[in-house]
């Protein structure tokens, strides 16, 4: 349910940046009406909390970075690419993932791991069609802020992973989608902000809010109590694949062979990485 209500909010997204909204108040409303369904959430289940210890303050405050640069470049590719290569793009997160660990000594470098990072930079190639000059269909600010989404969420992974340890994860949420609220407050067009309590469109926002970020990370964190690490990277496929119907059934959008083939590659590589290794990085 997570991924499916994620992969739906990118192309929520994407309609509303096809009405003119700018990608960091689509963000923006995305991250706080998601910190109003978390407060809801440690209301009601305020016991243990840890909001007392500072670390869980500041690995929350980090994870919360992690998510604000996650929504706002998502949605950045999506408005400069397409909602299916800002999707595959992100989906490249679990790679950053394993580059840090590398570079922290968390994980052991091995030949597959190693290959298979090599599978996913040969996808990003050819899903972004680089290697064609004036390919026209991805820029290089929509690629650039599709892995910037997926290396924004590796932070926000590792935020959580070591704010977990020192309270729940309701209070983790609400202390990151604080630090959301107040990062991209900032960038985002102040006429539109305030607009968007007028706005027609308003639907569209509270919708993407309440799947995007509300619902969402709520099923999310319930899912992996109750969900084996292989099936759960098995089933986030749900994302990118949701997100890539609806940009081409109700956006419009389209992708070549090669594109699809390098789609392909990712979602498939990622996935079998995230089953072999995943459960050491828990």
């Amino acid at each position: 349910m997570a991924a499916l209500c994620w992969g739906l909010s990118g192309g929520i997204g994407g309609l509303l940046m096809a009405d003119g909204w700018d990608p960091f108040v689509v963000s923006f409303y995305r991250g706080a009406i998601g910190l109003l369904f978390v407060l809801v959430w440690l209301v009601v289940r305020p016991r243990g909390s840890g909001l007392s210890d500072r670390r869980l303050w500041f690995w929350s405050a980090i994870a919360g970075l992690g998510v604000a640069g996650n929504f706002a470049f998502y949605f950045v590719s999506i408005a400069e690419a397409s909602v299916a290569v800002a999707a595959t793009l992100m989906y490249c997160a679990p790679v950053f993932v394993y580059l840090v660990s590398f570079a922290l000594r968390l994980e052991r470098p091995t030949l597959g791991k190693w290959a298979a990072i090599a599978m996913v930079m040969v996808g990003v190639v050819l899903l972004t069609r680089v290697y064609e000059t004036g390919a026209g269909s991805v820029t290089l600010i929509g690629a650039g802020a599709g892995l910037l989404s997926g290396l924004s969420y590796a932070v926000f992974i590792f935020g959580f992973k070591y704010a977990a340890p020192h309270g729940t994860p309701q209070a983790i949420l609400v202390v990151a989608f604080a630090a959301l609220v107040s990062i991209l407050i900032w960038p985002g067009d102040a006429g539109q902000v305030i607009g968007v309590l007028s706005t027609p469109s308003w639907p569209l926002f509270a919708v993407l809010g309440v799947l995007g970020a509300g619902l969402s990370f709520i099923f999310y964190i319930v899912g992996l109590n109750h969900t084996a690490p292989a099936v759960a990277s098995i089933v986030a496929m749900v994302e990118p694949v949701t997100a890539s119907l609806f940009g081409v059934v109700v956006l419009h959008e389209s992708l070549v062979a090669m594109q699809l083939l390098g789609m392909g590659l990712i979602l498939v590589t990622v996935t079998a990485l995230s089953v072999v290794s995943r459960p050491r990085l828990a």
